[in-house]
This record gives structure tokens, C-alpha cells and sequence, in this order.
């Protein structure tokens, strides 16, 4: 399990400026729906951008505390 303000802090550590919303979506603490707004998407098609969130949750992704996520991210242009 991880908690909302660790998965936070993860992003936040690989992208400071990123505006982070997680839900957790069965009460598991497993399964996420996850918004990130940053300056580091701009540019980037949406495949890039999921891999820069995963390539932040890379630890907690491997050691299972992430089992599922739903994923939007937006440029801060975008938002």
C-alpha cells in the first residue's frame, strides 16, 4: 500500500512544478486515478508523459504498493 501524499511527493520529487491529484479508487490503497498538471508535458505527446510518471513511481510500481493506474496528464498550457 502507499499512501496519496507518497505517490505526491514521488511526482513532485521528479517534476517539482506538478500539480498532483490522486484518487484512490477501491479504498485499497492500490488501485489509483491519478491527474498530474506540469510544465514538463509541454511538448510531449501523451505517451512521453506516462512514461515520465511511471519513470517517477518506478519504485513503488516494482515492489507492487501501485497495482493499478489510471492516468491523465496535462501541460500547464492545457489545464
Amino acid at each position: 500500500m502507499i499512501t496519496t501524499d507518497v505517490m505526491t511527493s514521488y511526482l513532485q520529487h521528479a517534476m517539482p512544478d506538478a500539480i498532483v491529484s490522486v484518487i484512490d479508487l477501491k479504498g485499497t490503497m492500490d488501485h489509483f486515478k491519478l491527474k498530474v498538471v506540469s510544465e514538463a508535458f509541454v511538448g510531449k505527446p501523451i505517451m512521453d508523459r506516462h512514461r515520465m510518471i511511471y519513470q517517477a513511481l518506478d519504485e513503488p510500481m516494482k515492489d507492487g504498493r501501485i497495482h493499478a493506474l489510471e492516468i491523465t496528464a496535462e501541460a500547464t498550457d492545457e489545464s
